[in-house]
């Protein structure tokens, strides 16, 4: 199924979801910022799940999604529902305490290390060439990040931003054994249902003091919103024939979107160090993503039984 533009060229129909996914994803990442102080970060992310409930009820009508059968499968998502919960609490957090969102984003957008190593160590999977070179340019950029931080070493918003980092990582990996065993719809509805419980136990234990004003509200609810629909979109995309091997690198690249409206709404201004560690980050994920590109480094040099990082 393709897509025809303006000027005649026919687009993929999985491209079009895919960078909807990324135009989603880049816009919830800030607009956690323009929450300012109203809301703590525990508030947000309970708050925002007003915004997941209309997407949760559209999965909840799909045959495949009620088709999820087996607790292996379930369970896993609901897992990985409770970490990129948790994860989404402390990249708020890192974006309230002072990190500017163009930086914050770019060093949160690397948890697809977590999940390659994790893979490897518990799923026996292969580092290919491509997914090396991701985990060389993320410890470079992190350790950019780490000098420019005026706070010290791992300090400061720098020290949350590694937190939904390493959850958020050990989320994609619950994911990736969850579409093991469920189809992706599943996957995706017992995620989201999993956001359910975490807000009202966060509700309960950090409760509104006061109203929000109306624009906190539309803010907190298009957090939920435009994070849930990112998750669709790219079911969607993976739906009309489109490659994990290149979708999951291009939604990586939500950064992307969200590093120019920090600087042309929010007015950060980004030093040249920083633009080498956000420059470096983006090539990181793009790179950890690539799951089907190239060849191991197993395979390249085959006398070697495993490989040690």
């Amino acid at each position: 199924m393709t897509a025809r533009g303006s000027t005649g060229t026919r687009f993929p129909a999985w491209l079009l979801w895919a960078l909807l996914a990324v135009l989603c994803w880049g816009l919830w990442a800030i607009t956690a910022k323009l929450i300012g102080d109203s809301l703590s970060a525990a508030q947000s992310q309970a708050v925002s799940t007003l915004g997941i409930l209309p997407v949760l009820l559209f999965l909840a009508n799909s045959a495949k999604a009620s088709r999820a059968r087996g607790p292996r499968g379930w369970l896993a998502a609901l897992g990985a529902g409770v970490t990129v919960c948790l994860g989404n609490v402390a990249y708020y957090h890192a974006l309230k305490i002072g990190g500017k969102a163009a930086t914050v984003v770019s060093i949160t957008a690397l948890y697809p290390l977590v999940t390659v190593l994790l893979a490897i160590v518990l799923l026996a999977e292969k580092l290919n060439c491509v997914q090396a070179a991701g985990v060389a340019l993320s410890l470079v950029s992190i350790t950019i990040f780490n000098i420019s931080s005026v706070g010290g070493f791992l300090s400061g918003w720098l020290a949350y931003a590694l937190v939904p980092v390493v959850l958020w990582g050990v989320g994609g990996l619950l994911q990736k054994i969850a579409t093991n065993h469920i189809s992706g719809e599943g996957s995706t509805f017992w995620f989201l249902v999993a956001f359910v419980p975490v807000a009202i136990a966060l509700f309960l234990w950090e409760p509104l003091r006061s109203m929000p004003t109306a624009r906190t509200w539309a803010l907190v609810i298009a957090l939920g919103l435009l994070f849930s629909l990112g998750n669709l979109a790219l079911l969607f995309a993976f739906a009309r024939d489109g490659k994990a091997s290149i979708i999951a690198p291009l939604a990586g690249l939500y950064p992307a979107v969200s590093i120019p409206v920090a600087i042309l709404f929010l007015g950060e201004r980004v030093t040249p160090r920083e633009w080498g560690g956000i420059a470096l980050a983006l090539g990181a994920v793009a790179a950890l993503s690539c799951e089907r590109s190239g060849k191991s480094l197993e395979q390249i040099n085959p006398k070697k039984e495993a490989v040690q990082l």
